[in-house]
């Protein structure tokens, strides 16, 4: 039996089984599909689309390739990405995965990129954004904002030391860089002529380029939707079946080696495959708070499969590998961990043992303002945003297939 023979076989007994367990439970699968659905409708449609569309218009204008030239010096000796790795490694920390891979592919659709560069940048620029390290981990799940400056400092360093390891990618092979590859002085007035070609090359109206950003955003977050159902119905049946429990004994005994309480296995489990059950079972836990630390790192690092089905699907539509972005999360997860346990005691335990006498009342609330504020006018407006987003793009979809018949 070839190879190929074996992948089909394989994948057709997967997908059946996934299709025979959602039959046998159907009121769970609901239940799980209408979790991932609000999670997508509530939170993530209306925090990436503006800096979907915002980050389109920028590569545009050419603001990108403007950006691009004054951190050329940094970003090549560094990490051996172009100058616009820096836009993109901004725009992924500020709005979180999957925004990092869809700007790196979109720099590499317009060729500012190599597909050898762009595995490098797509490896590195895969973050959590603060509000969700903070607002929904730290203070939603574990009821402890100085918990969050922890799993952030550590998620920030673990995602700086991949950027380091990962500029090694592909030393050996020869470089086909459209970019520069020498160091050179940045200077304001060639970066604003990089600016000026780039807006002159793309001669479309500015209407059309912002309309080309709406539907091309909405479009994106439309595929992300999908997957965080799917893997939302995928890890409830997993649990339903037992089949958690099962990775859980297994995985139980590594984690005790490594001194680690065996009970987060379950929620280790849960959390390669989706990061928000996962680092919801793990503040649960019956575990001391370093050991949750350690685990929720690790899942934020890996950010779940869910989260690489939606990398993957957007890389698809280029030439850039996937299994670099794979290695990547799994050496992210490990530097992360690495550094929860080393921080945990010079960082958090000494910001919490601070916190009755510097901070009475930035701290000491149970829901920070600073930290719940952005969170809670997500939930509170984000369908409508949604939903108003969703109107505008089958309008100007309805339009533009008229006009397209017309003509």
């Amino acid at each position: 039996m070839s190879q190929s023979m074996l992948k089909t076989i394989i994948i057709a007994f997967f997908i059946s089984g996934i299709t025979i367990a959602i039959i046998v439970n159907p009121g769970e699968s609901l239940v799980a599909s209408k979790t991932g659905l609000t999670m997508w409708w509530e939170i993530v449609f209306p925090s990436l689309l503006p800096f979907f569309i915002v980050s389109e218009l920028l590569i545009g204008f050419g603001v990108v390739q403007f950006i691009g030239v004054l951190l050329e010096p940094f970003m090549r000796p560094v990490f051996r990405v172009p100058g616009v790795g820096g836009f993109v490694w901004a725009m992924g920390m500020a709005s979180g995965f999957p925004a990092g891979a869809k700007l790196t592919a979109r720099l590499r659709q317009e060729k500012q990129i190599s597909a050898l560069e762009a595995e490098r940048l797509v490896s590195f620029t895969n973050c959590s954004n603060p509000i969700f390290i903070f607002g929904a981990v730290a203070v939603g799940f574990f009821n402890n904002p100085a918990l969050g400056v922890l799993l952030a400092a550590a998620h920030y360093l673990g995602n700086l030391f991949v950027g380091l390891t990962m500029r090694f990618h592909g030393a050996h092979e020869k470089r086909h860089s459209p970019t520069r590859e020498r160091f050179y002085i940045p200077s304001i007035r060639t970066a604003f002529k990089e600016l000026h070609q780039t807006r002159i090359q793309d001669d479309r109206p500015i209407g059309k380029k912002i309309g080309d950003a709406v539907l091309t955003s909405i479009q994106s977050l439309l595929m992300i939707g999908g997957f965080i159902i799917l893997f939302s119905v995928f890890n409830k049946l997993l649990m339903v079946i037992h089949l958690t429990e099962y990775l859980g004994i297994a995985l139980g005994g590594l984690l005790t080696l490594l001194g680690i309480a065996s009970d987060l296995s379950v929620p280790l489990i849960s959390g390669i495959f989706e990061i928000t059950q996962g680092n919801n079972l793990t503040s649960d836990a019956n575990a001391d708070l370093l050991d949750k630390a350690i685990i929720a790192s690790f899942i934020l690092a890996f950010s779940g499969l869910s989260v690489q089905a939606q990398v993957a699907s957007i890389l698809a539509e280029t030439d850039i590998g996937f299994k670099p972005f794979f290695i990547a999360r799994i050496l992210q997860g490990i530097y992360s961990s690495i550094f929860a346990f080393v921080l945990f005691k010079p960082l958090y335990l000494n910001l919490e043992s601070q916190l009755p006498s510097e901070y009475p009342v930035f701290f000491m609330q149970q829901t920070p303002e600073w930290a719940t504020l952005y969170w809670n006018v997500l939930t509170e407006i984000g369908p409508i945003v949604t939903l108003i987003s969703l109107t505008v793009y089958l309008v100007i979809y309805g339009k533009r297939t008229l006009l397209s018949k017309t003509i």
